[in-house]
């Protein structure tokens, strides 16, 4: 009997290693990866902090600039399950980065929120609620307003056209409607209403969330387009089209896609999304 307790401590204790051991290399490879695939467009990686919170981005910028096209990255793998958060908030699937490694402009910024692709090992900072229950709290929304500021005081004739991916879309209407140096807004699958969006999924409410629909109706002059799938159960294209209610028609232009899901190929569509500008009627 105590051989068959230490038996099966020891295959616990190997089960467990190997645990650690397939999360280190999953997390290696997310990053390889992405590294790949930004370097393949020409895009270079930089690191900054703001409000103590850790932010990765890409960019490819050729001086002089005048027009910085920005690309908010969504959530990410923030759970594990609908109870179980995960430890590292990486995105397994980085279409916010496939978007900006498909556009060709001259210049190009990837923010990445908060901690994805930073580590391993995660700095003491990045702890779960920044990419959880406060992933978009005014703290965090004030963090990547101030990275993105970081960038354009190098360029400081640079306007900015905003790009959001899912949770990206959110924070990309809300930079958008508290910078100056604002043009045009696009979102992919955007989740702009993320009160409606976790009562549509029956998930805990967030009391801190900023949210875009909140702001809607400071963006009616914003020239404005929301790409949403039509086979997306995720955020569906209500989402975008109760926000352009709000936001009034004259300015936000919502699309349907069809046979695009949340997590489909965008990158693929994009060039071809990306030529329909934004414009006010």
């Amino acid at each position: 009997m105590k051989k068959t307790k230490k038996a099966l401590a020891f295959t616990c204790v190997i089960l467990i290693s190997m645990t650690f051991l397939l999360t280190g290399c999953v997390g290696k490879n997310l990053r390889e990866s992405a590294d790949i695939l930004a370097k393949q467009s020409g895009l270079t990686s930089e690191n900054f902090s703001a409000n103590g919170i850790y932010f990765r981005t890409w960019h490819r910028i050729t001086p002089s600039v005048t027009l910085l096209r920005v690309y908010v990255e969504g959530d990410g793998f923030a759970w594990v399950s609908r109870t179980r958060p995960s430890d590292d908030p990486t995105p397994h699937n980085p279409v916010g980065l496939a978007l900006a490694a498909a556009d060709q402009s001259a210049n190009i910024l990837y923010l990445a929120r908060p901690c994805q692709f930073i580590g391993p090992p995660l700095p003491a900072a990045c702890n779960v609620h920044l990419w959880t229950d406060k992933r978009f709290s005014s703290n965090v929304i004030q963090a990547m307003n101030e990275v993105l500021s970081q960038v354009i005081q190098r360029y400081p004739q640079a306007k900015v056209e905003l790009v959001g991916y899912s949770g990206g879309g959110n924070i990309a209407a809300l930079l958008a409607a508290q910078r100056t140096d604002v043009v045009s807004l696009r979102t992919v699958a955007g989740n702009l209403d993320v009160a409606y969006v976790n009562a549509l999924h029956r998930v805990s409410a967030m009391p801190d969330a900023q949210s875009a629909a909140d702001v809607a109706p400071e963006l009616a002059s914003l020239p404005q387009i929301h790409f949403s799938g039509a086979d997306d159960r995720t955020v569906p294209p209500a989402v975008a089209a109760r926000f352009q209610q709000v936001t009034g028609a004259r300015c936000a232009q919502v699309e349907v896609v069809p046979g695009m899901a949340h997590g489909s190929d965008w990158a693929a569509r994009w060039p071809g999304l990306l030529a329909k500008a934004p414009v006010c009627r």
